[in-house]
């Protein structure tokens, strides 16, 4: 629970500085302080919360009492699930809600004085390039990396190798993205007609960059750009079978 004793940041290096000192603070609760922790987050306590302070110092206490709070509060009752869950896991929750609550303090200040969109751009960017204390306490912050890359790379095979008509059975399995160009096709004779299909955007008629998202049609396996269909890399993940809005509105009228 904090009265606010230290200078309260007004620009972006301060508000930045800020949140380092409260982000190692919660790290050292997490990590190196972590038995002392877990005896301070007992479940037949009230309702406990976790504060990390700018000199790097944490606390467990309860909520403040005042309503609104100087400044926003971190989860609430963090100790009510230290005993159903395995300590790792649990950790790993209270370091997700401690991110959560970091990122809430810094924009507040922001938002209290004014910052403007280049500032708060810039604020965010010094703050993405530390890794989350999520990723500090499950160590996964390389790993993330090496499955991210891998990811990419396989996203990329699996595209080159569904741009055929011979690929259908997989292409149901999930959405076919940036088309590789056609000379890179390795059964050019049987794929002609999908090639040429693939190297135009059927809503645009653009011809295929190498620097664009493009996703393909599930349906009448037409490549378009992502921007013609509004459709995103991330959205794109989550779709398991893609239709193009000219198959979408055939669907509707039958």
């Amino acid at each position: 629970m904090e009265s606010i004793p230290h200078p309260i940041p007004r620009t972006v290096e301060e508000v930045f500085s800020d949140f380092k000192g409260r982000r190692a603070g919660l790290i050292k609760a997490l990590t190196t302080d972590v038995e002392k922790f877990y005896q301070q987050c007992d479940p037949e306590k009230e309702n406990l919360c976790l504060y990390g302070y700018p000199n790097e110092t944490w606390e467990v206490n309860l909520p403040v009492e005042e309503v609104p709070p100087e400044l926003p509060e971190p989860a609430l009752g963090i100790n009510f699930a230290r005993d159903g869950m395995q300590e790792k896991d649990w950790l790993s929750l209270v370091a997700v809600h401690s991110d959560s609550w970091l990122l809430a303090v810094s924009f507040y200040f922001g938002a209290r004085f004014g910052f403007g969109k280049n500032e708060r751009k810039r604020l965010f960017q010094m703050i993405n390039d530390l890794p989350t204390i999520f990723e500090v306490v499950t160590g996964s912050a390389k790993q993330s990396k090496d499955q991210s890359a891998a990811h990419n790379n396989g996203s990329n095979s699996k595209s080159k190798s569904s741009s055929g008509k011979g690929s259908s059975q997989s292409d149901a399995k999930g959405v076919k993205m940036s088309p590789p160009p056609k000379e890179e096709e390795e059964s050019g004779e049987e794929d002609e007609e999908d090639d040429e299909q693939g190297a135009t955007c059927g809503a645009c008629g653009d011809n295929y960059g190498t620097d664009e998202f493009w996703i393909c049609c599930d349906v009448c396996e037409r490549w378009f750009h992502g921007k013609c269909v509004k459709i995103t890399p991330a959205k794109a993940e989550h779709i398991k079978q893609y239709k193009c809005p000219s198959c979408s509105n055939k669907r509707a009228r039958v």
